[in-house]
């Protein structure tokens, strides 16, 4: 395996190739890597997003996977990079995270295989696909604003080539704490499924980034928290959570909101209702519950609910 990132070198964005402890560029420049000013290590010219993929997942929220996967998009200008702040916006307080594994293109490919999709990927990256759940009642649909918000996708720190995805360990730790911890055995379509399905219908270029899905135990954080993912053979990506000085606009579009799609969402386990009712609110209708049939009109019953 070869692991390849972007760093600022001398004030230039420079490819390099990690070596020990230290990043090598292709003149012999060396710096050490935890001294290095990281860049994503791709260029994208779009970043799909599965939704469910993992199993501790759809159990954690009590659903159900649908018969194939289902996407979403994330704006380049999300991309982010390790090391770097990832911004909470003021008015906001849904901000998740959720440690993934990023699939880059190695080949522009179209109309492929399953078989054939390895020889069409660079390699793999750690990467956290952040979710800002304020904007939940509006974009479930689409989740735009909710994963498309900036410095909401980071990447990195390298590029590592070689690497074979199955079996591996992923972790997301908050302040040293661990609080995901699953395994890519977990995932109902692999890499190469996703590869293959996406490229059915969207040609995928050069550095195009797909993430894969996230295990069980996505949670909110607050500014100052320092988040971690780690994946078995890929590394570990840092990003530090910091407040946005610039309130959310009031004059114009949806606001955050606090519903209780969004703080079912967002405290996933943890919502108090999880396991005795479906969730209400408009991002519902896109996650099929697996309870009881009856289950969300008894515990209505029960409390006088009419509406």
């Amino acid at each position: 395996m070869t692991e390849y990132r972007r760093i600022l070198l001398d004030g230039y964005a420079t490819r390099v190739r990690l070596v020990g402890d230290e990043l090598v560029a292709g003149d012999g420049r060396t710096v050490a890597a935890a001294d290095a000013v990281h860049l994503p290590p791709v260029e994208p010219t779009k970043i799909i997003c599965v939704h469910l993929n993992y199993s501790s997942r759809v159990q954690e929220f009590i659903t159900k996977l649908p018969p194939a996967p289902t996407y979403f998009h994330k704006p380049i200008t999300a991309l982010n990079a390790h090391g770097a702040d990832v911004v909470r916006p003021d008015r906001c307080h849904w901000l998740n995270f959720e440690g993934e594994i990023a699939i880059v293109i190695g080949r522009t490919c179209r109309n492929i295989a399953p078989g054939e999709a390895a020889d069409h990927i660079a390699g793999y990256a750690v990467a956290n696909d952040y979710g800002l759940h304020d904007f939940r009642d509006t974009d479930a649909g689409s989740m735009l604003r909710v994963k498309g918000a900036d410095t909401l996708c980071p990447v990195g720190p390298g590029l590592v080539t070689d690497w074979d995805f199955r079996g591996k360990r992923l972790r997301t730790l908050v302040n040293g704490e661990v609080r995901q911890d699953g395994n890519t055995d977990e995932m109902e379509w692999d890499m190469h499924y996703l590869v293959a399905d996406i490229a059915r219908l969207i040609t995928l270029v050069p550095g195009d980034i797909l993430l894969s899905g996230t295990p069980a135990n996505s949670r909110p954080v607050e500014p100052g928290d320092v988040v971690t993912v780690e994946v078995e053979g890929l590394g570990a990506l840092t990003n530090r959570i910091v407040a946005g000085p610039t309130p959310v606009r009031t004059d114009v579009g949806a606001q955050p909101t606090e519903s209780e799609e969004v703080r079912s969402t967002a405290l996933g386990g943890d919502w108090e209702h999880r396991g005795k009712r479906a969730p209400r609110g408009p991002g519902a209708q896109h996650y099929e519950s697996a309870l009881e049939p009856g289950a969300v009109e008894r515990d209505a019953g029960e409390r006088g609910d009419r509406g």
